[in-house]
């Protein structure tokens, strides 16, 4: 067994053990490689399909290639998705321009909160990874929030050893991060081997090519000759340069993930 082999067998297990002890859960789906793997775990997990919902949360402000690769993986493995969207907040004129930690919280944050409490929903599976950003890496793999999804990094269970936690007090809500252990090189290769579909944005064109994706406003292209998945990988054997260098919330204050990730942010 090989290092992907055992990555993906703990994600598995992180899946079957959430299933079988949560009440209700869901999983988010933001359309970029981190989620499609995780979908991909899924399948692989509950013999070809996904037994829970999976929720997009539609800022309005997506790239669209983004929503169109959403739309067309959801109807050829036969997702259920539940699209939600703070409508709310974007008829009130709700921009970037405004803040990108304002938008981001109005949006994201605030547009999942409300589809968590519309159907109920005692966990949420999430696809984040400790190397993406430094915030990300104080997560735990079943990682509580308080009853308005806010998170405590000081309040963490301790996870040993592949020990995980999952008895909670009554009204505990649950975030499930079954590729926490995983770096970025290694959701490529995972790709690779898998041949797993991405985004066509992660694919340079023009010497430019998305590293990270998010809404179109807060997304920037990073310089790349990458055009394959081989080449990805081979690129970020050597890179220097953060994962998420083109992503402008998080330039926007030193704090400002953490305090969007404490709000309830994915």
């Amino acid at each position: 067994m090989n290092d992907l082999d055992q990555l993906e067998a703990q994600s598995i297990y992180i899946f079957r053990e959430a299933f079988n002890r949560l009440d209700k859960i869901a999983m988010l789906w933001s359309i970029g490689k981190d989620s499609n793997v995780m979908l991909w775990l899924a399948r692989k997990a509950f013999f070809g399909h996904v037994p829970f919902p999976v929720l997009h949360v539609d800022t309005s402000y997506k790239i669209p290639e983004m929503i169109e690769f959403r739309d067309r993986v959801a109807k050829e493995w036969n997702l259920p998705l539940i699209v939600g969207q703070n409508k709310a907040a974007l008829d009130a004129g709700m921009h970037p321009s405004q803040g990108r930690v304002n938008c981001c919280s109005a949006l994201k944050t605030e547009g999942l909160k409300a589809l968590l409490a519309e159907h109920g929903f005692t966990g949420v599976i999430a696809g984040i990874r400790r190397d993406e950003e430094g915030t990300r890496a104080k997560e735990r793999v079943f990682s509580p929030r308080n009853d308005t999804n806010e998170w405590d990094v000081r309040d963490q269970p301790p996870e040993f050893w592949d020990q995980f936690k999952t008895d909670f007090a009554p009204g505990t809500h649950l975030r499930i991060h079954p590729l926490l252990a995983w770096t970025e090189l290694d959701v490529w290769r995972y790709i690779a081997r898998e041949g797993i579909p991405v985004v066509d944005l992660y694919f340079a064109k023009n010497g430019q090519r998305y590293r990270s994706l998010g809404c179109a406003p807060c997304t920037g292209s990073i310089a790349s000759t990458a055009s394959t998945v081989e080449e990805i990988v081979e690129e970020l054997e050597t890179t220097k340069t953060s994962e998420r260098a083109g992503r402008a919330q998080d330039k926007e204050s030193e704090d400002a993930f953490e305090r969007l990730r404490a709000a309830g942010y994915m």
